[in-house]
């Protein structure tokens, strides 16, 4: 599997330490990253980032927002720089990327990975999908309101990205940086991939996990729950570990971004 020739944008501190990619949430760009890249490069690593395609800076296509192209994207960014002993992590929607990669492109030139606040294995509510945290009802709810009305769902999806129990664990600045973020999104792009998120399911893909790796995750997300993912992951991937973030959101990298490096440091030593 091929990607598409799109351009995507991306960062690329250089060096020659282990390369770590990181690939971020929806509907956000690389720039996300920003409390882990300085961290992650100062710890002697070469750390990449980049937009998803639709997202931030990179080409916004008409399609491809499905999870097998946007594999094939992270794939081709691999490939043509013939990275070796990756560590690939996803940050929510992020997530489901690195299970995909792994069920189409293999684990050769992986040397761990890391699922953050992420999807896998199955959001959406199904008949043999029981445990999913997402229903149709609340599904077709998001689509409606990104429809509708871009300036207010993202309001009020960054307060719930951002909110613990109610209360933001971030400044207001902060959540005013991630709207502007969100508003970077190409709008056939930000819906194709809610869509993607809603509804792909990484169960089959997870059992083809054998390198280390890391579920990192708050107890207090209210847009993807602990139980309804982080937690099944951590079941689907034998020998995988986990930490769980007291009292973080689901935007847990930059709430509680001194908690979350420290873990992500911890397991990429390993």
């Amino acid at each position: 599997m091929t990607a598409p020739s799109i351009r995507l944008h991306v960062d690329d501190t250089g060096g020659t330490g282990r390369p770590v990619i990181l690939i971020h949430g929806w509907p956000l760009s690389a720039e996300a990253w920003k409390a882990q890249v300085p961290i992650l490069r100062d710890a002697g690593y070469r750390v990449i980032s980049y937009d998803r395609r639709g997202f931030g800076r990179s080409e916004k296509p008409a399609d491809g927002h499905d999870y097998d192209t946007l594999a094939a994207d992270l794939a081709g960014i691999i490939e043509a720089r013939d990275l070796r002993d990756v560590s690939l992590v996803g940050f929510s929607m992020g997530g489901g990327e690195v299970a995909r990669y792994i069920a189409n492109h293999g684990q050769q030139r992986l040397h761990s990975v890391v699922f953050a606040a992420a999807v896998p294995p199955y959001l959406l509510r199904t008949e043999d999908n029981s445990e999913g945290p997402l229903t149709q009802e609340k599904a077709d709810e998001m689509r409606k309101g990104l429809e509708q009305d871009r300036e207010a769902f993202f309001d009020g999806f960054t307060r719930d990205f951002f909110s613990a129990d109610g209360k933001l664990m971030v400044t207001e600045e902060q959540r005013q940086a991630a709207i502007a973020l969100c508003h970077q999104s190409d709008q056939t792009a930000a819906l194709g991939c809610m869509k993607a998120f809603a509804t792909t399911d990484f169960r089959s893909d997870l059992q083809k996990i054998s390198v280390p790796t890391l579920v990192l995750h708050g107890d207090s997300d209210g847009i993807v729950p602990f139980e309804g993912s982080g937690q099944r992951t951590h079941r689907a991937v034998a020998g995988s570990e986990v930490v769980v973030l007291k009292g973080a959101p689901h935007g847990c990298n930059t709430s509680h971004a001194d908690d979350f490096n420290l873990a992500l440091l911890n397991f990429l030593k390993g």
